[in-house]
């Protein structure tokens, strides 16, 4: 029987479930570099990330001892088709895709190849092997969620750091690194194990509740700090093009050019300067740049926006973790490994950790837990249009957003609050449609897959599932932005008024928002603190905010 093994874009990891079901010689490799993604017109770092981040992991593979077929083309299906015809093909083994998507289209495109070759005795064989991207199954993680009625992060990180020992007091670590490390070992040999276990001896005293080390689990408020005046960051770990990488950007700029030939949009963003890490060994020293570099220091300011200062302390890991190129616990285990012999500040530590362990595990399971119609969800009934400057990366006028398009359209990243304190919550509040503004995350931004995006904005930044993920709104008006960043300094609006024309759009849209949905909000709790001072604003005001908001929200809004 001739197997192949298809490895998705996002399936980077030599020790991937499927790959890690044979060895070299047992099976060959596919990878599809597809032009298909051109129509959801990517961000050119994205393209340019993903496609040079594929043929570099061919070439590592077929270093390995791998026969390896790397194949380009318009569509994902036909270049299939194509590799199934030219081998014989008899069985294709995948690891389980991170994106829902996948798996339906890879299903039908199969059963068609299958279907077109009526003749054979059997049907083409297609073999689906348990993801060990990521630290907590899906059905590990079901059965954790159906014990709660509300899927509370701090809850389910908590018990992520019992489950795999990490940052608890020496006790309770050992036995949780333990079981971690079995099911770590049999995930990434695509064992298909069942969970960990251990057992006390029988007779044997109930062991103490695991504690978790510094006597706190969540050090949150030591992390939110504004920044004060002339805050610089250490600078990123950045990579010069090599042959590979030069000829992909030769490749997006080449397509580009014929897409505007055709009388398309442009794809968004620029090519080049290109500074990302296409290989294992890149993401690891990004890795290891991060701890020596930026890891003591990026705790205090975590939520801190500075113009001129895109990445601060923050680690820039997250493209390698989605792509494969590191894995979740190999990064954690190092992290804290690094972090407690250096005496890094535990604040700072266990906030980076927490984003990992907690937030990226979080957000991945309850993507699966929510099921396919978790992406249909429309809380406040928002319908405004993307404006078209949001979708050039264009100046908007407000100096906050700007500078973060800016900063979009040069590297295709923003780091986590100008994402959610900047970009979505102007979403919010201008009632921009959160099915499209979420495929504007997905396209424009270095780590963005469905995945990811779908919690993250749909549920955490335009509260659109109405808090099936958050407890509330990330609604705020310029005050915060003014607080925790030096943006407002020079914006042509004034963030201390909220009505006229040189009010700050984020104060209109805040206030207008509130009285739009005033009814929606008032059921959560939450909320009732805002909902108070709205009342205690002038009917002349409030209609003077209405008319403001009303020059910034995009026509059709809700």
């Amino acid at each position: 029987m001739a197997r192949g093994i298809w490895v998705l874009e996002d399936q980077l990891d030599a020790g991937q479930a499927a790959l890690a079901a044979f060895r070299p010689g047992e099976a060959r490799v596919l990878l599809i570099e597809s032009e298909s993604v051109l129509q959801k017109g990517w961000h050119r770092q994205k393209l340019v990330l993903l496609w040079s981040a594929m043929r570099h992991f061919a070439a590592e593979l077929r270093a390995a001892g791998w026969d390896v077929d790397h194949r380009e083309g318009p569509r994902f299906s036909a270049a299939l088709a194509d590799w199934q015809a030219e081998h014989g093909i008899d069985e294709l083994h995948l690891m389980e895709p991170a994106d829902r998507h996948w798996r339906p289209s890879i299903e039908r495109s199969w059963g068609r190849i299958s279907a077109a070759q009526g003749a054979r005795a059997t049907p083409l064989g297609l073999v689906w092997h348990r993801s060990n991207a990521f630290l907590w199954s899906r059905e590990d993680f079901a059965a954790w969620a159906g014990r709660y009625r509300q899927l509370r992060m701090e809850f389910f990180y908590r018990e992520g750091r019992r489950r795999f020992g990490v940052l608890m007091e020496p006790a309770s670590a050992a036995a949780g690194q333990e079981v971690s490390q079995a099911q770590a070992d049999a995930d990434r040999q695509g064992a298909g194990t069942k969970r960990a276990t251990s057992k006390a001896p029988k007779g044997a005293k109930p062991a103490p509740e695991p504690q978790p080390l510094g006597g706190q689990w969540n050090y949150d408020q030591l992390n939110r700090k504004a920044p004060p005046a002339g805050l610089q960051g250490p600078e990123p770990l950045l990579f010069a093009p090599d042959a590979i990488t030069s000829a992909v950007i030769a490749k997006v700029e080449q397509l580009d050019s014929e897409r505007r030939a055709e009388g398309q949009s442009p794809l968004p963003g620029l090519s080049s300067p290109f500074g990302w890490g296409v290989t294992r060994q890149q993401a690891l020293a990004v890795l290891e740049h991060f701890i020596a570099t930026r890891l003591d220091g990026f705790g205090p300011y975590q939520d801190a926006m500075v113009s001129g200062q895109p990445t601060l302390w923050h680690s820039l890991l997250s493209p390698y973790l989605n792509l494969g190129l590191l894995h979740p616990l190999e990064v954690i285990r190092r992290l804290e490994i690094a972090g407690l012999e250096r005496d890094t500040p535990l604040a700072g530590l266990e906030g980076v950790i927490r984003q990992i362990l907690g937030w990226r595990e979080y957000t991945h399971g309850l993507y699966h837990w929510f099921g396919p119609g978790y992406s249909a969800h429309n809380h406040f009934s928002a319908d405004a249009p993307l404006p078209d400057w949001l979708e050039r990366l264009e100046p908007s006028g407000m100096a906050c957003v700007d500078t973060v398009l800016a900063e979009l359209h040069a590297n295709a990243y923003a780091h986590h609050i100008q994402r959610l304190m900047v970009l979505a919550n102007w979403g919010l509040i201008a009632g921009l449609h959160p099915q499209a503004f979420t495929a504007w995350f997905s396209r424009l931004f270095i780590d963005g897959f469905d995945w990811v995006m779908q919690t993250n904005v749909l549920g955490m930044g335009l509260f659109a599932d109405g808090g099936l993920l958050a407890s509330k709104p990330y609604a705020a008006s310029g005050n915060y932005i003014r607080r925790m960043s030096n943006y407002c300094r020079g914006c042509r609006y004034d963030v201390k008024s909220r009505s006229g024309p040189q009010a700050c759009p984020y104060n209109a849209l805040y206030w207008d928002f509130l009285m739009r949905h005033q009814e929606l909000l008032a059921v959560n709790p939450r909320m009732a603190l805002m909902l108070r001072q709205l009342e205690r604003i002038p009917p002349a005001e409030r209609q003077a905010i209405r008319e403001t908001a009303a020059l910034h929200r995009p026509a059709s809004s809700d």
